[in-house]
Protein backbone atom coordinates (compact mmCIF):
# COMPACT_ATOMS: atom_id res chain seq x y z
CA UNK A 1 0.00 0.00 0.00
CA UNK A 2 2.96 2.37 -0.04
CA UNK A 3 3.44 1.96 -3.51
CA UNK A 4 2.36 5.57 -4.28
CA UNK A 5 4.67 7.21 -2.11
CA UNK A 6 8.35 7.07 -3.44
CA UNK A 7 10.42 7.58 -0.54
CA UNK A 8 7.79 5.47 1.71
CA UNK A 9 8.04 2.54 -0.68
CA UNK A 10 11.67 2.57 -0.54
CA UNK A 11 11.58 2.80 3.56
CA UNK A 12 9.50 0.26 3.81
CA UNK A 13 10.04 -2.41 0.86
CA UNK A 14 12.74 -4.47 2.46
CA UNK A 15 10.75 -5.77 5.43
CA UNK A 16 6.75 -6.18 3.79
CA UNK A 17 5.97 -9.80 5.28
CA UNK A 18 8.74 -9.31 8.07
CA UNK A 19 6.93 -7.95 10.74
CA UNK A 20 8.82 -9.57 13.64
CA UNK A 21 12.37 -8.65 12.25
CA UNK A 22 14.29 -6.49 14.86
CA UNK A 23 14.77 -2.69 13.91
CA UNK A 24 15.25 -1.15 17.13
CA UNK A 25 17.30 -2.48 20.49
CA UNK A 26 17.34 0.06 22.85
CA UNK A 27 20.96 0.05 23.82
CA UNK A 28 20.34 1.11 27.80
CA UNK A 29 16.82 -1.31 28.23
CA UNK A 30 17.56 -3.96 26.09
CA UNK A 31 14.04 -3.38 24.55
CA UNK A 32 13.56 -4.34 20.94
CA UNK A 33 10.87 -2.57 18.57
CA UNK A 34 9.78 -4.75 15.64
CA UNK A 35 9.54 -3.25 12.09
CA UNK A 36 5.85 -4.41 12.85
CA UNK A 37 5.47 -2.48 15.81
CA UNK A 38 7.62 0.28 14.31
CA UNK A 39 5.69 1.19 10.98
CA UNK A 40 2.20 0.59 12.58
CA UNK A 41 2.83 3.56 15.09
CA UNK A 42 4.43 5.33 12.41
CA UNK A 43 0.86 4.43 10.23
CA UNK A 44 -1.12 5.78 13.92
CA UNK A 45 1.33 8.91 14.33
CA UNK A 46 0.59 9.88 10.19
CA UNK A 47 -3.44 9.44 10.99
CA UNK A 48 -2.99 11.73 14.29
CA UNK A 49 -1.00 14.08 12.12
CA UNK A 50 -3.81 14.43 9.89
CA UNK A 51 -6.40 14.95 12.47
CA UNK A 52 -4.10 17.80 14.40
CA UNK A 53 -4.95 19.42 9.95
CA UNK A 54 -1.37 19.00 8.99
CA UNK A 55 -1.60 18.90 5.35
CA UNK A 56 0.43 17.59 2.41
CA UNK A 57 3.07 19.77 2.25
CA UNK A 58 3.37 21.64 6.05
CA UNK A 59 6.29 21.53 7.87
CA UNK A 60 6.67 19.51 11.02
CA UNK A 61 8.85 21.43 12.96
CA UNK A 62 10.82 19.13 15.76
CA UNK A 63 13.45 20.54 18.49
CA UNK A 64 13.09 17.11 20.75
CA UNK A 65 15.22 14.35 22.43
CA UNK A 66 16.42 11.11 20.26
CA UNK A 67 13.46 8.88 20.50
CA UNK A 68 11.67 5.92 18.97
CA UNK A 69 9.16 7.70 18.59
CA UNK A 70 10.93 10.76 16.86
CA UNK A 71 11.77 8.30 14.30
CA UNK A 72 8.11 7.59 14.06
CA UNK A 73 7.24 11.41 13.41
CA UNK A 74 9.78 11.72 10.30
CA UNK A 75 8.16 7.88 8.78
CA UNK A 76 4.74 9.68 9.68
CA UNK A 77 5.95 12.93 7.88
CA UNK A 78 6.78 10.61 4.83
CA UNK A 79 3.48 8.81 4.96
CA UNK A 80 1.26 11.88 5.09
CA UNK A 81 3.15 14.00 2.78
CA UNK A 82 4.44 16.62 5.41
CA UNK A 83 7.99 18.04 5.74
CA UNK A 84 10.25 16.56 8.19
CA UNK A 85 12.39 19.73 10.00
CA UNK A 86 14.54 18.23 12.32
CA UNK A 87 16.07 21.42 14.91
CA UNK A 88 19.51 20.36 17.24
CA UNK A 89 17.73 20.63 20.89
CA UNK A 90 20.75 23.32 21.70
CA UNK A 91 19.40 26.12 19.44
CA UNK A 92 18.25 28.88 21.44
CA UNK A 93 15.05 30.79 22.03
CA UNK A 94 16.71 32.93 19.24
CA UNK A 95 17.54 30.83 16.88
CA UNK A 96 14.29 29.03 17.42
CA UNK A 97 12.47 32.57 16.27
CA UNK A 98 14.35 32.71 13.29
CA UNK A 99 13.69 28.70 12.38
CA UNK A 100 10.05 29.19 12.79
CA UNK A 101 9.38 32.77 11.31
CA UNK A 102 11.15 31.63 7.98
CA UNK A 103 9.68 27.97 7.70
CA UNK A 104 6.55 29.10 8.82
CA UNK A 105 5.68 25.18 10.54
CA UNK A 106 2.30 24.02 10.82
CA UNK A 107 3.03 21.97 14.23
CA UNK A 108 5.94 22.32 16.69
CA UNK A 109 7.12 19.28 18.81
CA UNK A 110 9.46 20.17 21.55
CA UNK A 111 10.94 18.96 24.81
CA UNK A 112 7.65 19.20 27.60
CA UNK A 113 10.19 20.66 29.65
CA UNK A 114 10.75 23.56 27.29
CA UNK A 115 6.73 23.37 26.46
CA UNK A 116 5.79 26.28 28.42
CA UNK A 117 8.29 29.00 27.48
CA UNK A 118 8.30 28.09 23.58
CA UNK A 119 4.37 28.45 23.41
CA UNK A 120 5.03 32.32 23.77
CA UNK A 121 7.28 31.71 20.69
CA UNK A 122 5.20 29.46 18.60
CA UNK A 123 2.54 31.98 19.32
CA UNK A 124 4.37 34.96 18.57
CA UNK A 125 5.64 32.76 14.92
CA UNK A 126 1.79 32.14 14.36
CA UNK A 127 2.67 27.89 14.94
CA UNK A 128 -1.15 27.02 15.46
CA UNK A 129 -0.33 23.68 17.11
CA UNK A 130 2.45 22.49 19.86
CA UNK A 131 3.26 19.00 20.79
CA UNK A 132 5.72 17.13 23.03
CA UNK A 133 8.19 14.02 22.66
CA UNK A 134 9.85 13.11 26.20
CA UNK A 135 13.17 11.36 26.25
CA UNK A 136 10.97 8.50 27.74
CA UNK A 137 9.00 8.13 24.74
CA UNK A 138 5.82 9.95 26.41
CA UNK A 139 4.44 13.15 25.64
CA UNK A 140 1.35 14.63 24.32
CA UNK A 141 2.44 13.80 20.63
CA UNK A 142 2.86 10.13 21.52
CA UNK A 143 -0.63 10.18 23.33
CA UNK A 144 -2.23 11.22 20.22
CA UNK A 145 -0.51 8.52 18.18
CA UNK A 146 -2.04 5.88 21.10
CA UNK A 147 -5.39 7.27 20.33
CA UNK A 148 -5.29 6.34 16.92
CA UNK A 149 -5.40 2.58 15.32
CA UNK A 150 -2.87 1.12 13.07
CA UNK A 151 -3.20 1.67 8.82
CA UNK A 152 -2.97 4.75 7.11
CA UNK A 153 -3.31 5.12 3.45
CA UNK A 154 0.15 6.59 2.53
CA UNK A 155 -0.56 10.47 0.30
CA UNK A 156 0.92 10.11 -3.16
CA UNK A 157 4.13 11.26 -3.49
CA UNK A 158 6.30 11.71 -6.25
CA UNK A 159 10.51 11.59 -6.46
CA UNK A 160 10.58 15.63 -7.15
CA UNK A 161 7.72 16.18 -3.77
CA UNK A 162 10.11 17.94 -0.74
CA UNK A 163 10.59 15.46 2.68
CA UNK A 164 12.50 17.55 4.45
CA UNK A 165 14.04 20.51 5.07
CA UNK A 166 17.99 20.96 7.09
CA UNK A 167 19.06 24.11 7.93
CA UNK A 168 22.72 24.86 7.81
CA UNK A 169 24.98 25.77 10.40
CA UNK A 170 24.96 29.49 9.20
CA UNK A 171 28.34 29.89 10.34
CA UNK A 172 28.43 32.86 7.94
CA UNK A 173 25.24 35.13 7.18
CA UNK A 174 21.59 33.12 7.91
CA UNK A 175 20.96 29.95 8.16
CA UNK A 176 19.68 28.42 5.12
CA UNK A 177 17.02 26.02 5.01
CA UNK A 178 17.99 22.82 2.45
CA UNK A 179 15.00 21.45 0.66
CA UNK A 180 15.62 17.36 -0.24
CA UNK A 181 13.19 15.56 -1.93
CA UNK A 182 12.08 12.04 -1.52
CA UNK A 183 14.40 11.34 -4.68
CA UNK A 184 17.77 12.86 -3.14
CA UNK A 185 17.27 10.85 0.49
CA UNK A 186 15.99 7.92 -1.24
CA UNK A 187 18.27 7.26 -3.94
CA UNK A 188 21.21 8.41 -1.64
CA UNK A 189 20.30 5.61 0.89
CA UNK A 190 20.14 2.83 -1.83
CA UNK A 191 23.80 3.74 -2.74
CA UNK A 192 25.21 3.63 0.32
CA UNK A 193 23.58 0.67 1.48
CA UNK A 194 24.90 -0.68 -1.90
CA UNK A 195 28.25 0.36 -1.97
CA UNK A 196 28.89 0.12 1.75
CA UNK A 197 27.39 -3.39 1.62
CA UNK A 198 24.35 -3.06 4.01
CA UNK A 199 22.01 -6.39 4.64
CA UNK A 200 19.16 -7.47 6.79
CA UNK A 201 21.84 -9.12 9.01
CA UNK A 202 23.48 -6.06 10.00
CA UNK A 203 23.20 -4.55 13.09
CA UNK A 204 24.33 -0.54 12.98
CA UNK A 205 25.56 1.03 16.41
CA UNK A 206 23.27 4.17 16.61
CA UNK A 207 25.13 6.43 18.50
CA UNK A 208 24.45 9.90 16.48
CA UNK A 209 21.80 12.70 16.71
CA UNK A 210 18.58 12.55 14.48
CA UNK A 211 18.06 15.84 13.91
CA UNK A 212 21.42 15.65 11.41
CA UNK A 213 21.96 13.89 8.13
CA UNK A 214 24.54 12.35 9.36
CA UNK A 215 22.03 10.31 12.21
CA UNK A 216 18.86 10.33 10.70
CA UNK A 217 19.41 10.21 6.72
CA UNK A 218 22.63 8.02 6.51
CA UNK A 219 22.54 6.11 9.27
CA UNK A 220 18.35 5.36 10.00
CA UNK A 221 17.45 5.50 6.41
CA UNK A 222 20.25 2.72 5.37
CA UNK A 223 19.16 0.44 8.28
CA UNK A 224 15.56 0.58 7.17
CA UNK A 225 15.83 0.20 3.21
CA UNK A 226 18.27 -2.91 4.37
CA UNK A 227 16.22 -4.42 6.83
CA UNK A 228 18.86 -4.21 9.65
CA UNK A 229 18.32 -3.72 12.64
CA UNK A 230 20.45 -0.70 15.45
CA UNK A 231 21.37 -0.73 18.15
CA UNK A 232 19.82 2.94 19.01
CA UNK A 233 21.70 4.87 22.30
CA UNK A 234 20.41 8.10 23.30
CA UNK A 235 24.07 9.35 22.59
CA UNK A 236 28.11 8.43 22.39
CA UNK A 237 29.01 7.33 25.63
CA UNK A 238 32.40 4.47 25.22
CA UNK A 239 30.82 1.88 27.78
CA UNK A 240 27.53 1.29 25.86
CA UNK A 241 29.73 1.18 22.74
CA UNK A 242 31.76 -1.44 23.45
CA UNK A 243 29.14 -3.22 25.07
CA UNK A 244 27.23 -2.96 22.10
CA UNK A 245 30.23 -4.27 19.57
CA UNK A 246 29.91 -8.04 20.23
CA UNK A 247 26.54 -8.39 18.84
CA UNK A 248 26.77 -6.04 16.48
CA UNK A 249 27.95 -5.48 12.86
CA UNK A 250 29.04 -1.48 12.33
CA UNK A 251 29.10 1.75 13.50
CA UNK A 252 28.60 5.36 11.99
CA UNK A 253 30.80 7.99 14.26
CA UNK A 254 32.36 11.50 14.14
CA UNK A 255 36.09 11.50 14.51
CA UNK A 256 35.13 12.35 18.26
CA UNK A 257 33.42 8.52 18.85
CA UNK A 258 37.08 6.58 17.31
CA UNK A 259 39.60 9.26 19.53
CA UNK A 260 37.78 8.96 22.56
CA UNK A 261 37.53 4.63 22.17
CA UNK A 262 40.84 4.46 21.54
CA UNK A 263 41.82 5.42 25.06
CA UNK A 264 39.74 2.63 26.07
CA UNK A 265 40.77 -0.55 26.98
CA UNK A 266 39.78 -3.94 25.73
CA UNK A 267 39.16 -2.49 22.83
CA UNK A 268 40.05 -4.82 20.10
CA UNK A 269 38.83 -7.52 21.74
CA UNK A 270 35.27 -5.92 21.46
CA UNK A 271 35.75 -5.15 18.20
CA UNK A 272 36.39 -8.49 17.11
CA UNK A 273 33.02 -9.07 15.01
CA UNK A 274 32.76 -6.21 13.68
CA UNK A 275 33.13 -5.45 10.24
CA UNK A 276 32.83 -1.73 9.13
CA UNK A 277 33.45 1.12 11.16
CA UNK A 278 32.48 4.58 9.10
CA UNK A 279 33.29 8.14 10.13
CA UNK A 280 32.17 11.59 8.59
CA UNK A 281 30.82 14.67 9.77
CA UNK A 282 34.30 16.28 9.89
CA UNK A 283 37.82 15.37 9.17
CA UNK A 284 39.77 12.51 10.63
CA UNK A 285 43.61 12.44 11.09
CA UNK A 286 45.67 10.51 9.76
CA UNK A 287 46.77 9.33 13.04
CA UNK A 288 43.43 8.25 14.30
CA UNK A 289 43.01 6.09 11.21
CA UNK A 290 46.32 4.51 11.68
CA UNK A 291 46.03 4.14 15.74
CA UNK A 292 42.16 2.48 15.25
CA UNK A 293 43.73 0.27 13.01
CA UNK A 294 46.61 -0.77 14.56
CA UNK A 295 43.93 -0.98 17.83
CA UNK A 296 41.25 -3.36 16.11
CA UNK A 297 42.68 -4.67 12.44
CA UNK A 298 40.06 -2.57 10.98
CA UNK A 299 40.28 0.37 8.56
CA UNK A 300 37.61 3.11 9.08
CA UNK A 301 36.15 4.27 6.09
CA UNK A 302 35.80 7.79 5.97
CA UNK A 303 33.08 9.76 3.37
CA UNK A 304 31.97 13.22 2.70
CA UNK A 305 28.91 14.84 2.84
CA UNK A 306 27.33 18.06 4.02
CA UNK A 307 23.23 19.09 4.35
CA UNK A 308 22.61 19.98 0.59
CA UNK A 309 23.71 16.92 -1.17
CA UNK A 310 23.86 13.85 1.27
CA UNK A 311 27.19 12.28 0.66
CA UNK A 312 29.27 12.62 -2.00
CA UNK A 313 32.29 10.27 -1.98
CA UNK A 314 33.37 7.52 -0.57
CA UNK A 315 36.29 5.39 0.61
CA UNK A 316 36.11 1.91 -0.77
CA UNK A 317 34.35 -0.73 0.57
CA UNK A 318 36.68 -3.03 -1.04
CA UNK A 319 40.01 -1.56 -1.91
CA UNK A 320 42.39 0.65 0.08
CA UNK A 321 40.82 3.24 2.84
CA UNK A 322 43.66 5.75 2.41
CA UNK A 323 44.32 7.78 5.40
CA UNK A 324 43.54 11.41 4.71
CA UNK A 325 40.96 11.37 1.72
CA UNK A 326 37.52 10.92 1.39
CA UNK A 327 37.72 8.00 -1.69
CA UNK A 328 36.01 7.87 -4.66
CA UNK A 329 32.90 9.77 -6.24
CA UNK A 330 30.02 7.26 -5.28
CA UNK A 331 27.86 5.60 -8.21
CA UNK A 332 25.39 8.44 -9.95
CA UNK A 333 27.43 11.31 -8.15
CA UNK A 334 29.36 13.58 -10.61
CA UNK A 335 32.15 15.37 -9.19
CA UNK A 336 34.70 18.28 -10.03
CA UNK A 337 37.44 20.59 -8.80
CA UNK A 338 37.08 24.04 -10.27
CA UNK A 339 38.62 27.15 -10.42
CA UNK A 340 36.71 29.58 -7.60
CA UNK A 341 36.84 32.47 -9.87
CA UNK A 342 36.59 31.25 -13.36
CA UNK A 343 33.98 28.15 -12.62
CA UNK A 344 36.11 26.58 -14.98
CA UNK A 345 37.14 22.85 -14.47
CA UNK A 346 41.01 22.68 -13.18
CA UNK A 347 43.14 19.55 -14.05
CA UNK A 348 43.81 16.86 -11.85
CA UNK A 349 45.90 17.46 -8.87
CA UNK A 350 44.82 21.01 -8.63
CA UNK A 351 43.41 22.28 -5.64
CA UNK A 352 39.84 24.14 -6.48
CA UNK A 353 35.84 24.09 -5.19
CA UNK A 354 34.33 20.98 -5.53
CA UNK A 355 31.10 21.22 -7.62
CA UNK A 356 28.89 17.86 -7.38
CA UNK A 357 25.92 16.87 -9.55
CA UNK A 358 23.47 13.59 -8.85
CA UNK A 359 19.77 12.71 -7.68
CA UNK A 360 21.36 13.10 -4.37
CA UNK A 361 21.76 16.92 -4.65
CA UNK A 362 18.94 19.23 -3.16
CA UNK A 363 16.33 21.12 -4.83
CA UNK A 364 17.36 24.69 -3.26
CA UNK A 365 17.35 26.90 -0.19
CA UNK A 366 13.70 27.62 0.77
CA UNK A 367 12.43 30.97 0.24
CA UNK A 368 15.73 32.08 -1.01
CA UNK A 369 15.83 32.00 -4.74
CA UNK A 370 19.08 34.21 -5.41
CA UNK A 371 20.78 32.34 -2.86
CA UNK A 372 20.11 28.91 -4.57
CA UNK A 373 20.87 30.80 -7.80
CA UNK A 374 24.18 31.89 -6.36
CA UNK A 375 25.19 28.43 -5.50
CA UNK A 376 23.19 25.68 -7.58
CA UNK A 377 23.87 26.02 -11.56
CA UNK A 378 21.57 26.01 -13.88
CA UNK A 379 23.34 22.53 -15.30
CA UNK A 380 22.30 21.08 -11.95
CA UNK A 381 25.95 21.28 -10.68
CA UNK A 382 26.20 22.29 -6.86
CA UNK A 383 29.03 24.83 -5.57
CA UNK A 384 29.76 22.73 -2.46
CA UNK A 385 32.33 25.59 -0.76
CA UNK A 386 34.36 22.85 0.05
CA UNK A 387 38.09 23.56 -1.53
CA UNK A 388 39.94 20.08 -3.10
CA UNK A 389 41.88 18.20 -5.22
CA UNK A 390 42.30 14.96 -6.74
CA UNK A 391 45.35 12.92 -6.09
CA UNK A 392 46.74 10.58 -9.08
CA UNK A 393 45.10 7.95 -7.82
CA UNK A 394 41.52 9.61 -7.83
CA UNK A 395 41.08 9.48 -4.57
CA UNK A 396 39.60 12.99 -3.55
CA UNK A 397 41.38 14.91 -0.47
CA UNK A 398 39.53 17.93 0.81
CA UNK A 399 41.89 20.92 2.28
CA UNK A 400 39.66 23.54 3.58
CA UNK A 401 36.56 25.67 3.21
CA UNK A 402 36.58 28.15 0.56
CA UNK A 403 35.73 30.63 3.43
CA UNK A 404 38.28 29.61 5.33
CA UNK A 405 40.71 30.32 2.58
CA UNK A 406 43.60 32.75 4.00
CA UNK A 407 45.39 34.99 1.19
CA UNK A 408 48.10 36.19 2.94
CA UNK A 409 50.47 38.96 1.24
CA UNK A 410 48.77 38.07 -1.78
CA UNK A 411 49.26 34.19 -1.19
CA UNK A 412 46.71 31.61 -1.48
CA UNK A 413 46.98 29.85 2.02
CA UNK A 414 45.14 26.28 2.60
CA UNK A 415 44.32 25.63 6.09
CA UNK A 416 44.40 21.57 5.77
CA UNK A 417 48.02 21.79 4.37
CA UNK A 418 49.21 23.85 7.30
CA UNK A 419 47.59 22.17 9.92
CA UNK A 420 48.26 18.17 7.82
CA UNK A 421 52.40 19.58 9.04
CA UNK A 422 51.21 20.51 12.11
CA UNK A 423 49.78 17.37 13.37
CA UNK A 424 52.65 15.55 12.49
CA UNK A 425 54.91 17.13 14.76
CA UNK A 426 56.03 15.47 17.83
CA UNK A 427 53.61 16.14 20.85
CA UNK A 428 50.65 17.70 18.94
CA UNK A 429 47.16 15.67 19.05
CA UNK A 430 45.70 18.55 16.12
CA UNK A 431 45.16 21.74 15.25
CA UNK A 432 43.36 24.14 13.51
CA UNK A 433 44.99 27.01 11.54
CA UNK A 434 42.71 30.34 10.61
CA UNK A 435 43.20 33.27 8.89
CA UNK A 436 43.04 36.77 11.00
CA UNK A 437 43.25 40.54 10.01
CA UNK A 438 46.92 41.88 9.56
CA UNK A 439 48.34 45.63 8.92
CA UNK A 440 50.51 44.69 6.75
CA UNK A 441 49.60 41.01 5.27
CA UNK A 442 45.46 41.41 4.83
CA UNK A 443 45.35 38.24 6.41
CA UNK A 444 47.79 36.61 9.16
CA UNK A 445 47.89 32.57 9.18
CA UNK A 446 47.37 31.68 12.96
CA UNK A 447 47.38 28.18 14.34
CA UNK A 448 45.55 26.98 17.25
CA UNK A 449 47.05 24.02 18.61
CA UNK A 450 46.27 21.20 20.91
CA UNK A 451 49.08 19.09 22.64
CA UNK A 452 48.82 15.53 23.29
CA UNK A 453 48.15 14.54 26.74
CA UNK A 454 51.09 14.09 28.94
CA UNK A 455 53.45 15.78 26.12
CA UNK A 456 55.56 19.09 27.03
CA UNK A 457 55.15 21.53 24.04
CA UNK A 458 56.05 24.81 22.69
CA UNK A 459 55.44 27.57 20.46
CA UNK A 460 59.39 27.72 19.12
CA UNK A 461 58.89 24.07 18.71
CA UNK A 462 56.21 24.06 16.54
CA UNK A 463 57.93 26.80 14.18
CA UNK A 464 61.11 25.46 14.44
CA UNK A 465 59.35 22.19 13.45
CA UNK A 466 57.80 24.07 10.68
CA UNK A 467 60.77 25.29 8.81
CA UNK A 468 61.36 23.02 6.06
CA UNK A 469 58.31 21.70 5.74
CA UNK A 470 56.39 24.83 4.39
CA UNK A 471 57.13 27.87 2.20
CA UNK A 472 57.59 30.75 4.84
CA UNK A 473 54.50 32.63 3.60
CA UNK A 474 52.30 29.53 4.97
CA UNK A 475 54.15 29.38 8.20
CA UNK A 476 51.83 30.88 11.30
CA UNK A 477 53.00 34.30 11.83
CA UNK A 478 51.82 32.70 15.74
CA UNK A 479 51.09 29.52 17.38
CA UNK A 480 48.13 29.65 20.34
CA UNK A 481 48.35 26.48 22.57
CA UNK A 482 45.09 25.65 24.10
CA UNK A 483 43.49 22.86 25.81
CA UNK A 484 40.88 22.14 23.12
CA UNK A 485 38.58 22.96 19.90
CA UNK A 486 35.71 24.85 19.79
CA UNK A 487 32.99 21.99 17.86
CA UNK A 488 29.93 21.64 17.08
CA UNK A 489 27.54 18.69 18.25
CA UNK A 490 28.89 16.91 14.73
CA UNK A 491 32.53 16.95 16.29
CA UNK A 492 33.46 19.97 13.09
CA UNK A 493 35.95 22.05 14.65
CA UNK A 494 34.29 26.06 14.62
CA UNK A 495 36.78 27.72 12.72
CA UNK A 496 34.52 31.16 12.83
CA UNK A 497 34.49 30.74 16.85
CA UNK A 498 38.24 31.11 16.81
CA UNK A 499 38.34 33.69 14.36
CA UNK A 500 36.18 35.79 16.20
CA UNK A 501 38.27 35.23 19.47
CA UNK A 502 41.98 35.87 17.87
CA UNK A 503 40.68 38.19 15.65
CA UNK A 504 42.36 41.16 17.24
CA UNK A 505 45.53 39.51 17.65
CA UNK A 506 47.68 41.89 14.76
CA UNK A 507 45.38 44.96 15.40
CA UNK A 508 47.64 48.22 15.17
CA UNK A 509 46.01 49.25 18.89
CA UNK A 510 46.83 45.75 20.16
Amino acid sequence: MYDANYLAHRLRAATLGREAAPFLSHGLTDEVTSYGQFFANAERMATALRRMGVAPGDRVAVQAPKTQTMLELYVACVLSGAVFLPLNPAYTGAELRYFLSDATPALLVCDPSDHAALQALAAECEVPRIRTIASDETGTLADARDAEVPGFDPVPRGAGDLAAILYTSGTTGRSKGAMLTHRALASNAETLRDYWQFTDRDVLIHALPIFHTHGLFVATNITLMAGGSCVFLPGFAEGPILDAMPKATAMMGVPTFYTRLLKQPGLGYAARNMRLFISGSAPLLADTHHEWRKATGHAILERYGMTETNMNTSNPYDGERRAGTVGFALPGVELKICDPATGQELAQGEIGVLEVRGPNVFAGYWQMPEKTAEELRADGFFITGDLGRIDADGYVQIVGRSKDLIISGGFNVYPKEVEAAIDDLPGVLESAVIGVPHPDFGEAVVAVVVRQEGRSLKEAAIMAGLGDQLARFKQPKQVILSGDLPRNTMGKVQKSALRDAHGALFARNA
